[in-house]
């Protein structure tokens, strides 16, 4: 294994990767006029879940005749595997989201609040200005242009996209229950 694919593995395993990637994407979906956040815990997963793995945020828009642009696949992305998720029993899901929710809020950098059964997750305040220094920073500009890419064009209910990446996305589908997918 090359040392570039043994850091960005070990960087993927590091909490503070996830909270920033988690935050920015939230941080895009709270902002703008209606600024509702993300609705449920199913939307919050299928939207990582693209934006984790690039080729198939590229495969959507594309299945949604949707621009790719934004995307912009490096070499690495293409072919290893960016990150770890498994399928369970309702798809792509990180074991990992109510620990790196749980710590964004007790940093006050999102809200979490109940609309009936779901969750609704928003950036507060000090969560959209971190987000702001990260994206100034550079070091997010593909995750920023990717979560911004969702936000136009995959900004559907979260039965909506799991029902679009099901039928999209047969391969992860199939896999078995716990099971990782790979790109």
């Amino acid at each position: 294994m090359s040392d570039t694919v043994q850091r960005l593995a070990a960087l993927e395993a590091t909490s503070i990767n996830h909270e920033g990637r988690l935050l920015m994407l939230i941080d895009t979906f709270s902002s703008g006029p209606a600024g509702e956040g993300i609705h449920g815990l199913t939307k919050l997963a299928k939207l990582d879940f693209l934006l984790r793995y690039p080729t198939y945020l590229e495969r959507a828009l594309k299945a949604r005749n949707r621009p790719t642009h934004a995307v912009r696949l490096a070499d690495y992305e293409r072919l290893s595997v960016e990150s770890r998720m498994v399928r369970y029993r309702f798809g792509p899901w990180d074991h990992r989201y109510p620990e790196v929710l749980r710590r964004l809020e007790a940093r006050g950098l999102v809200s979490l609040r109940k609309d009936g059964r779901a969750v609704v997750i928003k950036a507060t305040e000090a969560g959209t200005k971190l987000a702001a220094k990260l994206r100034a920073t550079h070091s997010f500009d593909d995750v920023a242009d990717r979560a911004a890419a969702l936000h136009t064009h995959m900004n559907l209910t979260g039965t909506h996209l799991m029902r679009f990446i099901y039928d999209t996305f047969p391969e992860v589908v199939s896999l078995r229950s716990n099971k990782e997918i790979g790109v």
